[in-house]
């Protein structure tokens, strides 16, 4: 079974590929997240696990709705880590992982897709997208042919600068970048609640008809990136930056 986690639908998009390149189910993580409800899962099947790359690790919330769960029938785990450009040294906390669950860890593989954190780096336009997408498909197929097989997914190498992304900048990426006060709303807002409906952890409440963040915020983009007039901006970091959304986009 293949299990996701998507901000912006890069990772919903490799998963649904992968499940029909694999005959598999595809099951988001997104209403697990939102309603609080602990993944209680079973496949005969390996499990996916398709995750965007937050700062060279999986994302925390995603982290934290596997460390939950209840996995049954096959226990082999591979993990799929889309990424703007490498995962560090993201393996090693995978493996970590699979051994606390009780699973056997099959490997992860790094996915290039195109950039959505736009509250650090800018997003591409619609063509260049485009073109990594499609310049993701080959891999992506490499992928499913090697979980089709039962086989590993082949290592990376990891170097001490590796290690210390997934390591000790994690850990300052997530206490001094990860918040949700800079975001705004400007006169733009329609009071549609996209926001609000897209938001993973339920962070985002209208009030008076404008988005108000909560303070429990994963920094997925969706909101940012999914507001169809721009009306909302992380700071300044966001200005003047096209916003990203997978052009696969559907229902999360």
């Amino acid at each position: 079974m293949i299990v996701y986690f998507t901000g912006t639908g890069n990772s919903r998009y490799c998963a649904r590929l992968l499940a029909d390149k694999l005959g598999d189910n595809c099951t988001s993580a997104f209403h697990y997240m939102r309603d609080r409800i602990a993944l209680e899962l079973s496949s005969e099947k390996p499990w996916v696990f398709v995750t965007p790359t937050y700062s060279w690790q999986i994302p925390r919330v995603f982290l934290d709705l596997i460390r939950s769960g209840r996995f049954s029938g096959c226990q082999d785990a591979y993990f799929v880590m889309t990424c703007g450009e490498d995962i560090g040294n993201a393996a090693a906390k995978n493996r970590a992982l699979c051994t606390e669950k009780g699973l056997r860890y099959r490997g992860t593989a790094p996915v290039i897709m195109p950039e959505n954190y736009i509250a650090m780096f800018g997003a591409p336009d619609q063509a260049e997208a485009k073109r990594i997408i499609s310049a993701a498909l080959p891999g992506l197929e490499q992928i499913a042919s090697c979980i089709g097989a039962g086989r590993e997914l082949p290592a990376q190498k990891v170097s001490v600068l590796d290690r210390l992304k997934s390591g000790l900048v994690n850990q300052l990426f997530y206490r001094f970048n990860v918040k949700d006060k800079p975001f705004t709303v400007s006169d733009a807002c329609i009071s549609c609640g996209k926001c609000e409906a897209a938001c993973p952890l339920g962070n985002i409440q209208l009030r008076d008809g404008r988005p108000v963040w909560l303070g429990r915020c994963t920094h997925c983009m969706a909101c940012i990136c999914g507001c169809p007039t721009e009306a909302i901006e992380y700071g300044r970091a966001s200005r003047g930056k096209p916003r990203y959304q997978c052009p696969d986009d559907g229902n999360t």
